[in-house]
């Protein structure tokens, strides 16, 4: 049996990725922020799904949610973002803004998975998957949402680290790029629809192996560049 944790799980990808995960007999816990988000996703999977109550940018928050858990993760999946402040061209920057969009986006992901890291070792080497973004990528210059791009190019850099770091205890980290989905963030236009992508990102982390460690996927499972 799978266990995998997944953050952010009441909502846009995060609520697909849990029926999908679910849809595999896999053993779910999914961080929410609030009660009530709590109570929406046990009643929504029909108690199926084990909501764990968390800011991740709480990092003490997070230890807690860690140390009461007492199961092993076989996958991790980082899915909590934002897409940051209304003002973040380089020219009219909200600082603030910026910071809380690294803290959830950047740091975020990796506190999570340090904290969890005890569990994805547990019984059997685990996975770390984290959902960056197109808009990560260095080969153009747009400068338009660029703290969320730095965001997700700084997490982009940060997860090919941890990668190196757990290569020798066989454990495979990846980031994922979703493309545009149509979710609260990304709009009704956007292309993809978020059942899709949930269900190649589970497909993705289950054939996961140490070879493909430190790589940047599409969600449809192509590797794709930095």
């Amino acid at each position: 049996m799978t266990t995998c944790l997944i953050t952010a799980a009441n909502r846009g990808i995060g609520r697909e990725l849990v029926r999908a995960a679910l849809s595999k007999d896999w053993t779910v816990y999914g961080s929410v922020r609030t009660e009530d988000a709590a109570r929406d996703v046990a009643e929504s999977f029909g108690g199926k799904a084990t909501p764990l109550i968390f800011d991740v940018t709480d990092h003490a928050a997070v230890k807690a949610a860690a140390d009461h858990l007492d199961a092993p993760i076989d996958v991790l999946i980082n899915n909590a973002g934002i897409i940051g402040p209304k003002n973040q061209d380089p020219l009219n920057m909200d600082y603030s803004g910026f910071q809380e969009t690294l803290a959830v986006n950047t740091l975020a992901p990796l506190a999570v998975a340090q904290t969890f890291l005890p569990h994805i070792l547990k019984d059997r080497p685990g996975k770390i998957v984290t959902i960056s973004s197109q808009m990560s990528w260095m080969g153009y210059r747009k400068s338009d949402r660029i703290a969320y791009r730095a965001s997700k190019a700084a997490v982009n850099k940060v997860m090919q680290g941890l990668a190196t770091e757990l290569e020798d205890k066989n454990v495979p980290v990846i980031l994922i790029d979703p493309g545009w989905v149509r979710t609260d963030m990304g709009g009704d236009g956007a292309d993809n629809d978020p059942a899709d992508v949930a269900k190649g990102v589970i497909a993705l982390s289950e054939n996961l192996t140490v070879k493909d460690t430190g790589k940047f996927f599409k969600w449809t499972g192509e590797e794709r560049p930095f």
